[in-house]
């Protein structure tokens, strides 16, 4: 059983991508991109500031970084 998926904001989320090695691509309004350097997909994240992610897109998020819940809880 997976773990339940916590509760977090953009600025939280972005923090979490970073230390897998993702960067910053460019930002289109409130969207910012980011890339790494050895997987395929451009991951977008809306940023809202205070406003937390829903765990549906948080899921979706993980999914296309290729990255495991429980991937959030090891940092």
């Amino acid at each position: 059983m997976s773990p339940k998926l916590p509760r977090i904001t953009a600025k939280q989320l972005i923090k979490i991508l970073k230390k897998h090695g993702f960067i910053f691509d460019s930002s289109e309004g409130s969207h910012q991109h980011y890339t790494h350097p050895e997987k395929p997909s451009k991951i977008t994240i809306p940023v809202h500031p205070g406003k937390i992610i829903g765990p549906s897109l948080l899921m979706a998020i993980l999914r296309q970084a290729r990255l495991k819940p429980e991937d959030i809880f090891k940092l």
